[in-house]
């Protein structure tokens, strides 16, 4: 079986976004172009920059180069790492530029894609994070999809519905960087559903 590093070496594969509202184009590693379906997985948790981490994200942030994230994080400014923190956008239209940068992974696998939301060791804080907080939920379960907005609107909702008073820690961070706006725009972009039924396996 043979893997490949997605953008250990370059060029770039440039993805066209011709609906997005952000950014035209979206940089990832030139491997993925062996690839003609993909699994993501995600551990489902705050995150310092998006207020929540999921199967979007991943879509974006973790599928792109990196020049790819620095288009991304500045909103389209500059693909150039050292000019990202001096061009750090507006919070609505960061996360406006994730979902676009999204929508053109999903394109380009035209649907041959399968989600999975691992929720457990919950923490307000992405694994990325160097001195992350310790959980502050127990452990919800693990959610699987078709359907990646509907697999983090439910992820969302199971946070809000819980009855863990830890949820609070979460939900501060979410809200505080406008975390749902990555589902609502990426809703509006056509990448899918807010609308799920949740089916429980045991």
């Amino acid at each position: 079986m043979k893997f490949d590093l997605m953008d250990a070496e370059g060029p770039d594969l440039a993805l066209d976004i011709p609906n997005g509202k952000i950014l035209k184009k979206n940089y990832v590693g030139k491997n993925l172009a062996n690839y003609d379906s993909m699994l993501v997985l995600s551990h489902f948790k705050g995150h310092a920059m998006g207020g929540y981490g999921g199967a979007l994200k991943q879509l974006s942030i973790g599928c792109a180069s990196s020049a790819g994230k620095t288009l991304i994080h500045t909103a389209g400014v500059s693909n150039e790492q050292t000019k990202l923190f001096d061009n750090l956008p507006e919070q609505d239209r960061f996360l406006e530029a994730m979902e676009d940068a999204a929508s053109s992974v999903v394109a380009h696998f035209k649907g041959n894609m399968a989600f999975i939301n691992v929720m457990k060791n919950i923490s307000k804080d992405c694994d990325c994070d160097g001195n992350a907080s310790a959980p502050c939920m127990k452990d919800i379960g693990i959610l699987a999809s078709l359907d990646p907005v509907a697999i983090d609107q439910a992820s969302l909702d199971l946070v809000y519905n819980s009855e863990d008073l830890g949820k609070d820690v979460l939900i501060k961070r979410i809200e505080s960087l406008h975390g749902v706006h990555t589902i609502e725009a990426a809703a509006e972009l056509g990448i899918g559903t807010r609308e799920y039924e949740l089916i429980n396996v045991d």
